[in-house]
């Protein structure tokens, strides 16, 4: 990691900044997103619009199951013609073409029955929120979560071109590879979004309570910081060695990777980003700079 270039930045307990290494500079939150996605419908939940635990339509399963990863839906990161489409600079395919390439209407279990993590959950679950809202996930996303805390770099990655003078050069990558979407903007902001769904009252102690219920309980990841893992809504749930607890979420694409990450027994809340496809130096990061605090 000496070697490598990280943009971090981190705010304390009150959500006050303390640290920001690269204002200027907007990258994708890859599956940082789904944190989004999960905090937004939870809010309309609360409102009386949606009901997470009734069955979708057509569908074995609700949209408690596809935020806990517990649909028993497959994922398209397992798909070999996915990936070769993707390095090959193709365009993205329809819906109906991924779903079918990927076996989708093909359970692996009932719904409830197990976990697998599955980004064609998470575009389900995105589906369901912008139909409910009438409105697309970065409209929703900066109505809900970034505007009532004043954060401005937020934005939804459409095109290509909306990736073009990254600080690190995406290779013309087209985040509609990206199905559940691709939100995107600054460290600091990234930072500031998780401080207000987790502490910061954007989300009422209920709709934390059930985020952070765990729906997954694993063990630990080689390499990586975690000794045990588990899966709330939305939310990644962590204890590293110390046996301190991290909630958050990790991403990566083809260019970037990052870890959003709330650390309570410190109060700091830390997101660290990366060149390259690997989570793991930036969830190695946000320790170090948690550390520091």
């Amino acid at each position: 990691m000496a070697n490598q270039r990280f943009i971090s930045a981190a705010v304390d307990a009150t959500g006050t900044l303390w640290r920001d290494d690269a204002p200027d500079e907007v990258l994708p939150w890859w599956s940082f997103t789904k944190t989004l996605i999960a905090a937004c419908l939870l809010l309309r939940a609360e409102e009386g619009v949606l009901d997470l635990d009734a069955a979708l339509p057509g569908k074995p399963y609700s949209l408690r199951h596809l935020l806990a990863h517990s649909s028993g839906l497959r994922d398209y990161g397992t798909v070999g013609r996915y990936h070769a489409a993707v390095e090959a600079g193709e365009d993205p395919w329809p819906v109906g073409q991924m779903l079918e390439e990927a076996r989708a209407d093909d359970l692996l279990w009932e719904p409830g029955a197990g976990w697998r993590y599955s980004n064609i959950g998470y575009m389900q679950a995105r589906f369901a929120l912008e139909v409910s809202e009438g409105a697309d996930l970065g409209t929703i996303v900066a109505r809900r979560l970034a505007l009532p805390l004043g954060v401005q770099s937020v934005r939804l990655a459409r095109m290509p071109r909306d990736f073009s003078g990254l600080v690190w050069d995406s290779g013309g990558y087209h985040p509609g590879w990206v199905y559940h979407g691709c939100m995107m903007g600054n460290a600091a902001d990234a930072t500031r979004i998780l401080h207000g769904i987790l502490v910061g009252g954007l989300l009422s102690s209920n709709l934390v309570d059930q985020m952070t219920a765990l729906h997954m309980h694993g063990g630990g990841i080689e390499g990586r910081p975690w000794r045990r893992t588990g899966y709330g809504l939305g939310l990644m749930i962590g204890q590293v060695e110390s046996g301190a607890t991290i909630l958050g979420h990790s991403g990566c694409g083809p260019f970037s990777a990052n870890h959003v990450a709330h650390f309570p027994d410190q109060g700091v809340t830390v997101a660290s980003f990366v060149q390259g496809g690997d989570e793991t130096p930036a969830e190695w990061e946000t320790l170090r700079v948690a550390a520091c605090r």
